[in-house]
């Protein structure tokens, strides 16, 4: 009889959640099936990328002030319940705060600027497939994009800062599609510049930084537009590179 596979199996594969016997069945599966093989090795990548971003808050202390909240009190069980809900909706807040903000006012573009990372780490680390369109094909690359976006993308020019234009993907975003140009260098260093747009009028910023587990990120507002240039290099270059990408998409 044919064993079914389904991705709700191959899901559970990933995340070690099957049996030795379903586990096995999955192997004998993946063995005859490349394009399923291709799909588990993505969604590893992406747990392990997950997991470098976020482990270390996650694994923070949660402030003595959320904790103290599910000490028990004397007090009617109806309102004891009530309070132990708080707690744990004040202990979930403390976690999705780590994990989608920066120190400080949580924005937007702040959690632009984290989103463009995790996709910075996930799809450098790429060997066959780091972009969905090449360079080879950049007229179509950008002209998809642009539809997408809703919105003119341009590729920058960065020869002269020892990168040249390797290929671009779509990612999903908070606000609605972004682009994603990815970089390389003649030493396989690579960069990402992701763009958003807004129809609406931003306010314009200033260069500002995020920093995780050796990689930084740029990112900046222009008009309706935001960017976020992403990599594994000193802050210096990668500042370097920001600057050259903002001269050239003046108008």
């Amino acid at each position: 009889m044919t064993v079914q596979i389904d991705e709700k199996d191959l899901h559970a594969y990933v995340d070690g959640q099957l049996d030795a016997g379903r586990r096995a069945q999955v192997d004998g599966y993946l063995a005859s099936q490349p394009h399923a093989q291709e799909q588990v090795r993505q969604w590893r990548n992406q747990n392990h990328a997950l997991h470098r971003l976020y482990d270390g808050v996650m694994n923070e202390a949660i402030p003595r002030q959320l904790t103290a909240a599910t000490k028990p009190q004397p007090m009617r069980h109806a309102l004891a319940a009530g309070i132990a809900c708080l707690a744990c909706g004040l202990g979930a807040g403390w976690f999705a705060h780590g994990a989608l903000t920066t120190p400080g006012t949580a924005t937007a573009s702040s959690a632009f600027a984290r989103n463009a990372l995790a996709a910075h780490v996930l799809y450098a680390a790429e060997k066959r497939h780091p972009v969905e369109v090449t360079a080879e094909q950049q007229a179509h690359l950008l002209a998809w994009l642009s539809k997408r976006l809703e919105a003119p993308i341009h590729a920058p020019d960065l020869r002269d800062q020892g990168f040249t234009l390797l290929g671009g993907r779509l990612l999903p975003g908070d606000e609605g599609p972004l682009a994603q140009l990815m970089y390389e260098s003649a030493a396989g260093e690579r960069l990402t510049l992701t763009v958003r747009h807004a129809e609406r009028q931003q306010p314009e910023s200033g260069f500002q930084l995020m920093e995780t587990n050796g990689h930084a990120v740029f990112y900046w507002i222009d008009r309706d537009y935001g960017y976020a240039l992403s990599g594994g290099i000193t802050k210096a270059r990668i500042l370097d590179v920001a600057h050259a990408v903002h001269a050239s998409l003046q108008p």
